[in-house]
């Protein structure tokens, strides 16, 4: 009982009872994949990348717990979670942390070198991130960076080079992380005031929704030009009308910066992103 115990507590650690994190990683990857692989990714790389997504999710939640572990006991949001709560030891939340790179670096290892290469600065995205908060108002920002980041890895697994189709989807996909972690970070803005945690949504104050709309705008226009430059047809342009609906659909949520209405906000950015794969996926079976 005891180990079954642990086991559960390193589950929620790794915030697997919460998969939404996977899908908003998951989805630009698959973007990126299709687009590279012109709708026939490799079987191998894609699998690769899955899992990959799977286990790098799982660390960034565990690195991040720790790095946040005298900070979360103050946020009613977080005050629960394994480590806060004293369910789990610090050095337990590392070895985990380690474990799991560690079958990360095993995946990536049936890929090419160059692939291999990006992924060490993947891991070193991945460590900083949750450090970013103390030091800039814009680790939302960072964090779509670290996301980001599997989208010239999947073009340099699939095709072997990184093309500018590859940097300007990489981009579109820092902007959607700004959108939806400001979201999130409205959630949070009260207790990070008091605790001196920096955000984007304490930098943007106010204006959150104004600002975020215009990022969601230029989300929008990058993710057209990714469509131009990859020849992509209507259903890729459908999938971007149903995104800017859904966009202002998130809009009507966070308009009164409601905290349950942002973090609704939020979690709905996974079905955004699965609308935009859906129109990349069809147009390929043209």
């Amino acid at each position: 009982m005891v180990w079954r115990e642990r086991l559960i507590q390193y589950w929620y650690l790794m915030r697997f009872h919460r998969p939404v994190g996977i899908f908003l990683l998951l989805w630009p990857t698959l973007w990126a994949l299709w687009i590279a692989g012109r709708g026939e990714p490799d079987g191998k790389v894609l699998v690769v990348f899955v899992l990959g997504v799977v286990l790098m999710r799982a660390a960034g939640c565990v690195i991040n717990d720790y790095a946040d572990r005298h900070f979360d006991p103050h946020v009613a949001r977080t005050r629960d979670r394994p480590i806060a709560a004293g369910r789990v030891a610090p050095k337990e939340a590392l070895a985990l942390f380690g474990a799991l790179c560690l079958l990360a670096f095993l995946l990536v290892l049936q890929l090419d070198r160059f692939t291999l290469a990006l992924a060490f600065v993947g891991l070193l995205l991945a460590v900083s991130y949750p450090f970013m908060k103390r030091f800039t108002h814009l680790p939302q920002a960072y964090l779509g960076v670290a996301f980001g980041w599997a989208v010239p890895m999947a073009f340099a697994a699939q095709t072997g080079s990184i093309p500018a189709v590859a940097w300007w989807l990489f981009l579109a996909t820092v902007l959607w992380a700004l959108v939806y972690d400001t979201m999130y970070a409205m959630v949070d803005r009260e207790d990070d005031l008091k605790i001196g945690v920096k955000s984007s949504a304490i930098l943007f104050g106010r204006f959150c929704p104004q600002i975020i709309a215009c990022i969601q705008a230029a989300m929008l226009g990058v993710l057209a030009w990714v469509g131009k430059l990859a020849g992509l047809g209507g259903w890729y342009w459908l999938a971007l009308a149903v995104a800017a609906g859904l966009f202002i659909y998130q809009q009507v949520l966070i308009r009164d910066q409601d905290r349950a209405a942002c973090f609704r906000a939020f979690l709905h950015n996974a079905w955004l992103g699965a609308v935009i794969f859906l129109g990349i996926a069809l147009d390929f079976l043209r």
